[in-house]
């Protein structure tokens, strides 16, 4: 394995990071990246995480005093509307601080799913409740859309002059949401930081104000993110951010360019904010290194020797889980090159936000891959709206949906090289037979992931594969993975098996404009990631159920697992 020596690795990759006052461009030398100008815009332009703790662009005080402020007038609620980076951060601290404080109930909407928009609002009084909307560019559909969904879901319940006093936007300046906020007169304006990316915003006022919101000291917070930064940005041999960024380029380069996430529970919503901020920043240009969250440990007893793994060892909430994770730990191969962690307190995610940042950025500088841009996220959302303004394609074959079981249609769609197949289990069989060493099997699924069943059957199928074939998995959820490990699938290196799934949604919430309903707008979603993944040679087979009730979940389960045992 090659041996990075840490201070030339720092010496390098800090070109990307130094010195935010030299015309905000920080980095001094893009050309380093010997990229496209294009490129190198990118990199100058989106560096201005690295000193978000001790240089922030929104007064730490003036996002307290505002939080304080709603939660002494009575706040139970948070409702955050958004996707991709504007809403990883905040889940994953309101989910981690959740089981500590439970004065304010946090949710995220980042879902096209009625049932899950249903759920979250059946749970709530709108008059303690904030809804904040949050996009950098104030265009993005989902949270548009979504937000259209909230407010004609709401509308027996309180009038929409009065909601538009419990709404808050956090959007860049100039954007459409601003304007939107401004002309409507909701209650609150955050600004965003320009040079700062989505997915590595969280320690701006897009992490930040949902924190606050719920709870969190912001000075203690921050006090750990102003430590992390000065060590993340030492140049010495410690440096932390140097460490990990090593172990991750020095596993990509033999041939591991994967790793599996292992943490108790309730740390795995970090695993969820690391997946995407990995993934969508060094997988493009036929490169990438993978995330797999919520593994089975016993998958990791032998190695494959095509992935590392990370652990983070978290508060419990129950001691049943801090066995469960020692125990996982006895269960990996020691022939795994391993990187571990500890997390005790909310505010050390501070610190793990910023380590995290600077080691992917020096990263892509090793794998020479602009790591602050997503040109196959944005690729994607085009077909999307093509669909959606052109109609559906057909699918390749449609089936009874399963044998004797009356459960409706189902609609098939393969990837060219899978042609000839006639039926499902043929589908799906040719789509696992395609699976070979070194390659990664994902679920994309565009369902509700609440609900008896649903995702037991989805993880049976998951494991089902990994186990069969020996192979890492994932399981995604859409819209929100077309945001993160999306641009890898359709711009990382061609080891991907994909299971792309959709369903009916029989009690639909219709929209009045850019898409018919939310189920529609799924369903676009899916069939435009289909067509991006076959048109870039990805194995991808799309399946779109005639409902998503956990009985046809489960249905499809059994018939994976059959598939599987085929000779």
């Amino acid at each position: 394995m090659q041996t990075i020596d840490a201070s030339k690795l720092y010496t390098s990759a800090k070109q990307l990071v130094e010195d935010r006052v030299a015309s905000r461009l920080h980095a001094k030398d893009a050309s380093l990246y010997d990229f496209s100008e294009e490129a190198c815009s990118c990199a100058r332009n989106f560096m201005g995480w690295a000193d978000l703790a001790t240089n922030p662009p929104c007064p730490i005080d003036r996002i307290q005093a505002f939080a304080d402020a709603e939660r002494a007038r009575g706040l139970k609620t948070v409702v955050l509307i958004g996707q991709g980076g504007s809403t990883q951060a905040p889940m994953t601290i309101t989910k981690y601080n959740k089981p500590d404080s439970s004065d304010v109930a946090f949710k995220t909407l980042d879902s096209d799913s009625p049932v899950r928009i249903r759920e979250i609002l059946s749970e709530l009084d709108p008059a303690t409740s904030l809804f904040i909307v949050s996009s950098k560019s104030g265009g993005t559909i989902e949270p548009r859309l979504a937000l259209r969904a909230v407010r004609a879901q709401l509308a027996n319940r309180i009038s929409d002059a009065d909601l538009v006093k419990r709404l808050v936007a956090i959007t860049d300046p100039g954007s459409k949401l601003e304007q939107l906020a401004h002309d409507e007169g909701w209650l609150a304006v955050f600004s965003g930081e320009p040079t700062v990316g989505g997915r590595f915003s969280a320690l701006s006022v897009f992490g930040l104000l949902p924190a606050a919101l719920v709870g969190i000291d912001l000075q203690r917070f921050m006090e750990y993110a102003r430590a992390a930064e000065t060590r993340c940005s030492a140049d010495v041999a410690d440096n932390p951010a140097i460490a990990l960024a090593a172990f991750l380029y020095e596993g990509y380069e033999a041939g591991r360019n994967k790793f599996s996430f292992v943490t108790p529970p309730r740390g795995r919503v970090l695993g969820l904010w690391i997946e995407q901020l990995v993934a969508e920043s060094v997988g493009k240009e036929g490169k990438g290194i993978l995330p797999s969250i919520e593994v089975d440990s016993l998958l990791l007893a032998s190695d494959s020797g095509d992935r590392g793994v990370v652990t983070y060892e978290t508060k419990a909430d129950l001691p049943d889980e801090t066995r469960d994770f020692r125990r996982s730990l006895e269960c990996l191969s020691p022939d795994i090159p391993r990187m571990d962690y500890q997390i005790d307190a909310v505010e050390q995610l501070a610190e793990h936000f910023i380590m995290w940042e600077y080691a992917v950025a020096m990263c892509g500088y090793l794998m020479r891959v602009c790591p602050f841009d997503q040109p196959d996220v944005a690729s994607a959302k085009a077909v999307v709206l093509d669909i959606l303004r052109d109609g559906q394609p057909d699918p390749d074959f449609t089936q009874s949906f399963y044998g004797n079981v009356p459960l409706g249609q189902i609609e098939v769609r393969m990837a060219p090289r899978f042609a000839g197949q006639a039926d499902v289990r043929g589908a799906l069989k040719a789509l696992f037979d395609s699976i070979k060493p070194g390659d990664f099997f994902a679920i994309n699924a565009f369902l509700p992931f609440t609900g008896e069943g649903r995702r037991e059957a989805l993880e049976v199928i998951r494991h089902g594969v990994a186990r069969a074939k020996g192979v890492a998995s994932c399981l995604e959820v859409g819209p929100r993975y077309l945001h993160s490990t999306g641009q890898l699938q359709k711009g990382g290196p061609n080891c991907g098996v994909f299971l792309i799934l959709s369903a009916d949604e029989p009690d639909d919430i219709p929209l009045s404009q850019e898409a018919d309903s939310l189920g529609a707008l799924a369903k676009a979603q899916a069939l435009g990631d289909m067509a991006t993944l076959s048109a870039r040679g990805r194995r991808v087979v799309h399946l779109h159920l005639p409902d998503n009730a956990g009985v046809t979940l489960r249905l499809l389960a059994s018939i994976v697992e059959d598939v599987l045992q085929e000779r």
